[in-house]
């Protein structure tokens, strides 16, 4: 399935950075081709559904938060 999503694209240095406007997601390349190509793989592998390698642990953590 493909889906489109948009991107923000500016120059910090010698450096090009892509952002996805949708999903905060960013890469960078050093042509703006490259970021955005880096920033289709990001994409890509933040919807790839995960593979534990082993079973995971489930915790309990206890967190005391002081409400003002």
């Amino acid at each position: 399935m493909k889906q489109t999503f948009t991107a923000s694209v500016w120059q910090e240095g010698n450096w090009f950075v892509a952002q996805c406007l949708e999903i905060d997601i960013a890469s960078q390349g050093e042509s703006e081709a490259e970021a955005l190509a880096n920033l289709s793989e990001a994409l890509a592998l933040h919807f790839e559904p995960p593979v534990a390698t082993i079973i995971p642990q489930i915790k309990k953590l206890e967190v005391e938060i002081n409400a003002a």
